[in-house]
């Protein structure tokens, strides 16, 4: 893409009503647009890191059993009731409207009834299971506050996935392989070093859920890490008896703020039972289905990875998210210098080398290397009258102080 295309500008200036790092750099640099407290509008370089996390999401969950479908957005009230969840005293965040022809809808906070009631179409023997259904789709919560960017929104983009098993067994195998898939999730992102399996609350399932928990003090959380075991404790369930449980030590747990990034947890028969979502086994035996939960924020990952890999310029994205892999800066107007830097733009793009080119001629180049630091490319290539004189172009990591010359025939190499 040709920047004098990128309908979006960089601002100097952060939002006077935002206090969360992430919205303020992703504002700043063009990536998102704030439309009122706690909702935003994705502009193009962000949807770009948006489908980036998401391919990494698709592929770990198609890598264990996953199976990609899109259920809707209207909720049907019927279908609620039948869990109770449906009643504003229990639920207190759900956004729900009017149908013209009489009703009331619900716009989705979660995913559980949907899929429980979906299902129950399809599953009537063990031959059936198991099975791991997941969508990606935008979810509403009526939150009260929503002051943290893009890490707590009203409206978000996220991806959930629920399996469906025969007994706990089979559950907990597949369980088990869901905790590695999003560890390579976070891992990909460019997170995984800052980010721990971190043991919660369970509430009525089972003893314990899973959260995904990044170190950042714009976390809400308060985790206990032991690092030699790479996992941690919240806050909610630190106590003796879990330590104790866990083979943990006190002397040997560090406190930290976190950013939840995900969660697993297992559901058991919770929403099968109201939705009487049963199977018949191999002698003919009804049972009920055991269900489990896997959700993630894309929002919230992109926004947690520009709290963490972020400088005093701007931000710093991972290779496998970041909008471009490269971006060219064209400097003064001089026709050689439009004819290298266009020669490199064509040659990068036939190389499938994905390229966001400078190409504005009334731009100085103090703001074009600002602008760069702030966007946060990880490769910066620089054609100018004095690279040129030096014998090529000036290619700089966005975490390097100082680039280097490459000549052209040796550019490719580069990437």
């Amino acid at each position: 893409m040709k920047q004098t295309q990128l309908f979006t500008k960089t601002k100097k200036e952060s939002p006077a009503d935002e206090v969360s790092l992430n919205a303020e750099l992703l504002i700043r640099a063009g990536f998102i647009s704030k439309e009122m407290a706690g909702v935003y509008s994705y502009l193009p370089l962000g949807l770009r890191v948006i489908k980036k996390i998401e391919d990494i999401i698709r592929d770990e969950m198609n890598k264990i059993g996953g199976v990609e479908m899109r259920t809707s957005v209207l909720q049907n009230k019927e279908v609620w009731e039948k869990s109770n969840r449906w009643d504003d005293e229990v639920v207190d965040n759900w956004f729900k409207t009017k149908l013209k022809n009489g009703g009331e809808v619900g716009l989705s906070f979660t995913n559980e009834e949907a899929y429980a009631d979906i299902l129950k179409q399809y599953i009537s023997s063990y031959k059936d299971l198991p099975v791991y259904p997941y969508d990606f789709k935008n979810i509403f919560r009526n939150e009260t506050r929503s002051k943290s960017g893009i890490l707590r929104g009203r409206e978000f983009y996220w991806k959930a996935l629920y399996s469906f098993s025969k007994d706990e067994a089979e559950h907990n195998v597949f369980y088990e392989k869901a905790k590695d898939a999003y560890k390579n999730i976070y891992k990909r992102a460019g997170i995984g070093h800052l980010t721990y399996l971190t043991f919660a609350s369970g509430g009525t399932f089972s003893k314990f859920s899973h959260e995904f928990q990044t170190i950042t003090g714009a976390g809400e959380d308060l985790i206990y890490v032991d690092e030699n075991r790479g996992i941690a404790i919240n806050k909610e369930v630190y106590n003796d008896e879990v330590l104790e449980s866990l083979g943990l030590k006190k002397e040997d747990l560090v406190e930290n703020k976190a950013v939840e990034v995900g969660n697993i947890f297992s559901l058991g028969t919770k929403f099968s039972t109201p939705f009487d979502l049963k199977y018949k086994d191999e002698n003919g035996e009804e049972k009920l289905v055991i269900m489990g939960s896997y959700g993630i924020g894309l929002g919230r990952l992109m926004g947690t990875v520009v709290e963490v890999l972020s400088d005093d310029k701007g931000i710093i994205w991972p290779e496998s998210i970041a909008p471009f892999k490269v971006h060219l800066l064209m400097l003064g107007g001089d026709q050689s210098v439009k004819t290298e830097a266009l020669k490199i733009y064509e040659e990068l793009k036939m190389k499938g080398v994905e390229v966001l080119f400078d190409d504005r001629v009334d731009t100085s180049a103090g703001e074009k290397f600002a602008d760069s630091d702030l966007i946060g490319i990880p490769y910066r290539v620089v054609v100018s009258k004095r690279s040129l004189a030096d014998g090529g172009f000036e290619v700089k990591k966005r975490i390097e102080t100082n680039g280097k010359i490459v000549p052209f025939d040796k550019l490719m190499e580069e990437f």
